[in-house]
């Protein structure tokens, strides 16, 4: 294929992808997908389930997880008779074959070409609440996936165009926010329909031999591009670990551990020394693992194009019985905590392995907090249920071009901590503190960046909170001599008060009143490079700012 076709293929492809994330954060009810954009759309292909395109808004992790979705949904429903017909949307939230956890809606739909499926749609994002025992889903304390949310296999939704209605019936019951739930709903189905449509079009410019080319193209090119980058690297091998906090029941450290061989163009990448299963909800699933390692991969060599061929060159080795590879019913609920400290790992292995492409750890949590209770002060006062769910930022890490990002996402997402405007509108509390955590980042040659600290204060009578963490026992950390960043700080209660969880970084159904408080100080980035080397500008900046405290080295 000439390259201007491919390239303006290639840019049609990723629109579609596009145009479908911003139909979605356009029309979803909850502030998590339209406010924080934990959501992500993107093309499979039409026999394996691999990633073909990906929409460039979304969350990365989900477009390395739907690929086992799609798989899933193709090795269920095409073993049927009638198999799969055009109109058919397929809906679930199995972490076990999908990835992630119970709060992550799936939804798949084949586009037909000729009567045959040409490539999958698929939309995912992350539904404010699916039942379990714990308001938003995020139960520290869970044993059981029971305890976290309904689990829905892989079913139709749609049959033929025709909506099942006693499948939606199943789903919205699970809900304690069903018109919420159904709003997300119709605008993952929107967006579906969207890609469906721009997908029509595009095949009848091109037809579908043309583009069915360039996709192969481009996967061929992504994994050209990956072996090429791993060749120029040296051949050996390297060791890494680090830890979780605990599980949520058992306050005890989990290690991930990762050993990374490199030979000529392929990376073998083994987690066999990571902890055993856990009784707690850090469990992540295979598809999830393999995700995390795809996430890091492409924050490592950025150039490479976003498909399955990212894959080809790499063995990934994920021990039966880990933490890494959870089954059901071991709980996967804190699924973004595990994941990001694979990512760390990864990071620390390559700065040793490439000094120019290190990075010092990002803050490596997401300080899920969940607070629920009843209208009786604020708002109606009719005694609705209300649920706030959010997640937030923090610093990342020095890297070889500079300082961290400051309150920056997850290296997992791109997601938007969602504005203290948009919370306090929908929710009855009020954001005593949102504000930069002076001397939390890392020293360096290249300083981490700044956690922040968030205080709320309960505006209701009564109110539950959660808040499933990590980070509170050990540090991000920093490469090539650089210092670790500061580690999480949560407490609780009344102002005069406050007092920090038994668990570090966990917090079970703690009960609050009218006019107590939860503050966050989250983690800062781990430093770059030897302190002593740091630019005397900068140090004096960083001291005039306030980013650094008395007594610390900038």
């Amino acid at each position: 294929m000439d390259l201007v076709t491919l390239a303006v293929l290639k840019g049609r492809l990723e629109g579609i992808a596009d145009e479908m994330d911003a139909t979605l954060f356009r029309s979803a009810f909850n502030p998590t997908i339209a406010e924080a954009h934990d959501a992500c759309h993107g093309l499979y292909d039409a026999t394996s389930g691999a990633t073909l395109v990906q929409g460039k808004s979304g969350l990365p992790i989900f477009v390395g997880v739907m690929a086992f979705a799609t798989k899933a949904v193709i090795d269920k429903f095409n073993t049927e008779p009638a198999g799969v017909t055009d109109g058919d949307v397929f809906i679930f939230n199995d972490p076990y074959l999908g990835g992630t956890h119970l709060s992550d809606f799936r939804l798949i739909r084949p586009y037909m070409r000729d009567g045959k499926v040409f490539c999958w749609l698929g939309s995912v994002g992350h539904w404010h609440d699916v039942g379990g025992a714990v308001p938003g889903n995020y139960n520290p304390s869970a044993t059981e996936y029971f305890q976290e949310a309904v689990l829905i296999p892989p079913v139709r939704l749609y049959a033929g165009g025709d909506l099942r209605q006693d499948i939606l019936d199943i789903i919205m019951a699970a809900s304690r926010l069903p018109d919420v739930a159904y709003g997300d709903l119709q605008a993952h189905l929107a967006a579906l329909d969207l890609g469906a449509a721009r997908m029509q079009a595009l095949l009848d410019e091109y037809s579908g031999e043309t583009v069915a080319e360039a996709l192969s193209e481009l996967r061929a090119r992504a994994a050209a591009q990956i072996r090429a980058q791993i060749a120029a690297l040296p051949d050996g091998t390297w060791s890494h670990e680090d830890f979780l906090d605990n599980d949520g029941r058992v306050d005890a450290p989990l290690r991930i551990a990762c050993d990374i061989t490199k030979r000529g163009e392929t990376l073998h990448i083994d987690f066999s020394r990571s902890a055993p299963t856990c009784a707690g909800p850090v469990n992540i699933s295979r598809a999830t693992t393999v995700a995390s390692v795809y996430v890091a991969l492409k924050h490592l060599f950025p150039e490479v194009p976003a498909n399955s061929g990212v894959l080809d060159p790499i063995e990934i080795v994920i021990p039966e019985g880990s933490l890494l590879d959870a089954q059901r019913p071991k709980p996967t609920g804190g699924y973004t905590e595990t994941i990001l400290r694979i990512i760390d790992v990864m990071f620390s292995l390559f700065a040793r392995i490439d000094p120019n492409s290190a990075y010092g750890n990002a803050y490596g949590t997401i300080n899920a907090l969940s607070i629920a209770g009843h209208r009786k002060l604020t708002g109606a006062a009719d005694g609705r249920r209300w649920v706030l769910f959010q997640f937030f930022g923090g610093g990342h890490g020095g890297n070889p071009e500079g300082d961290g990002l400051s309150h920056g996402n997850p290296p997992i997402a791109t997601a938007i901590i969602p504005p203290v405007e948009v919370m306090e509108a929908a929710y009855p509390v009020l954001y005593r503190q949102w504000a930069l955590r002076p001397g939390s980042g890392g020293a360096g040659q290249h300083r981490g960046g700044l956690g922040a600290i968030y205080e709320l204060e309960m505006l209701e009578d009564e109110a539950e909170a959660f808040v499933f963490a990590e980070r509170a026992r050990f540090a991000p950390q920093g490469v090539l001599g650089g210092g670790p960043g500061a580690m999480n700080h949560i407490v609780y209660g009344p102002p005069a008060a406050m007092q920090p969880p038994p668990l570090g970084s966990k917090v079970v159904g703690v009960h609050l009143h009218r006019g107590d408080r939860i503050r966050l100080s989250s983690p800062g980035g781990g430093g770059w490079g030897d302190p002593a080397l740091r630019d005397p500008e900068a140090a004096a900046r960083d001291r005039r700012l306030g980013y650094v405290v008395d007594g610390e080295t900038p």
